[in-house]
């Protein structure tokens, strides 16, 4: 592919249709107004960007030729899509990303669950409850969103932190990473790292001696 040059209009006969660039490096290139391609005629004095190339009996002259602004803009125009489009694409990357690491944690604390019931530390109707209500708080997640997205009634948001309290959390946290539903409202996610926190603490207390039977 040919370089594009820079260079400016330093001569230009409109009845004749054609002039003469100056390049950065002082030499006088031949171009007709047919390879301006611009929707108007040249300006003596002003910038442009084009390639050089042969006529029909092999002389050099300008080609492509066009406002140096213009090529400008455009430029700009495609970094800046560049930029958004690499933007979209770390921001996915790193919603992936996040999306893993959440259903891991989900995994996690069930199988953590599971190990203290298999060790006779936790009861299993604890564990069926965890996850039959991680189940329900997801669709009642999905539900919510259907609404929103329908203008229909919506699911409170204190039924969706109390469930989370419950032991829904898990749940909530799927629903809000793979729904992406509840997950910017900085307000309402920092009520449900507090339902987390409320809810690990009575986990604790059974683990400690309290009497699993109280949540059943």
């Amino acid at each position: 592919m040919t370089a594009r040059q820079q260079g400016t209009i330093k001569k230009w006969q409109d009845d004749k249709g054609f002039g003469f660039i100056e390049t950065k490096a002082g030499e006088s290139v031949f171009f007709h107004v047919s390879e301006f391609k611009a929707p108007r005629r040249p300006d003596v004095g002003e910038q442009v960007v084009f390639t050089i190339g042969q006529d029909n009996q092999g002389r050099l002259q300008a080609q492509q030729v066009q406002e140096l602004g213009f090529v400008q803009q455009k430029m700009a125009e495609k970094n800046q899509q560049i930029r958004r489009r690499n933007r979209r694409r770390n921001a996915q990357a790193d919603f992936e990303a996040g999306q893993k690491k959440r259903l891991f944690l989900g995994i996690a604390f069930y199988g953590v669950l599971v190990l203290l019931a298999v060790m006779h530390k936790l009861n299993w109707l604890v564990v069926a409850w965890y996850v039959l209500i991680g189940i329900v708080t997801f669709l009642l997640y999905a539900k919510d969103k259907r609404a929103a997205q329908n203008n229909e009634w919506r699911t409170p948001e204190s039924t969706l932190h109390l469930l989370s309290i419950a032991g829904g959390w898990v749940g909530a946290m799927v629903a809000q990473t793979y729904l992406r539903h509840k997950s910017k409202k900085s307000e309402f996610r920092m009520i449900y790292y507090l339902t987390v926190v409320i809810n690990m603490a009575g986990l604790l207390f059974l683990l400690s001696g309290g009497d699993s039977s109280a949540l059943l």
